[in-house]
């Protein structure tokens, strides 16, 4: 445990040192918009985020290809003969959209990556109460790994966490920090908040 804190600490210290203005600017750039996911089966990962996780679906569009030529690879950097089957947009609460993409392709690997694999990802939902809120996933049964855990020791001191599995096997996290972060506090700045839009 205390080589898990150290390191955290590290990486705390690590981030303060940043200094608080950006170096360099996208134009333009105001925010997240959406974040692409890939799954098995659009319907029954659809059916998950609305049903179990209360997102709301927008529209499906699709199927893309299959092209004769390198669009794909060119485009999107996939096999030149993947084809998008179907693309559903979602939306959970005041956050990015997800845009749940399903892929056939001859060379797609149907193990969703690990958080240590390069270009490993996850995604967290923001609750209120994370008690509550893990309590309700284990009913309904996700598959929850361990109890929430606090984020002492960092700038994130005040936020509790926990990983649970999609049904698809994609990890995925929920967090709470009803009192806000202690970067927050000490810094007069504040990250993009589900709670104030802010």
């Amino acid at each position: 445990m205390i080589k898990k804190l150290s390191t955290l600490t590290c990486a705390a210290l690590m981030a303060a040192s940043i200094p608080l203005g950006a170096q360099a600017e996208l134009p333009g750039m105001r925010g997240t918009q959406h974040i692409g996911i890939t799954v098995p089966n659009v319907d029954e990962a659809v059916d998950f985020l609305v049903d179990v996780m209360g997102c709301e679906a927008f529209f499906s569009f699709g199927p893309f290809g299959p092209f004769d030529d390198d669009w794909m690879t060119k485009n999107l950097n996939v096999n030149p003969r993947a084809v998008i089957e179907i693309i559903t947009m979602v939306r959970c609460g005041n956050g990015p959209a997800l845009e749940v993409f399903q892929y056939t392709s001859p060379d797609q690997d149907a193990n969703p990556p690990k958080n240590s694999d390069i270009g490993g990802y996850h995604i967290a939902f923001y609750v209120d109460d994370i008690n509550v809120a893990t309590d309700y996933l284990i009913e309904n049964g996700v598959q929850v790994l361990e109890r929430p855990h606090p984020l002492t020791g960092t700038g994130l001191e005040g936020m509790e966490w926990v990983y649970f599995l999609a049904p698809w096997g994609m990890q995925m996290e929920i967090v709470s920090a009803p009192d806000g972060i202690i970067d927050e506090e000490q810094n007069n700045r504040s990250f993009w908040d589900p709670k104030s839009d802010s």
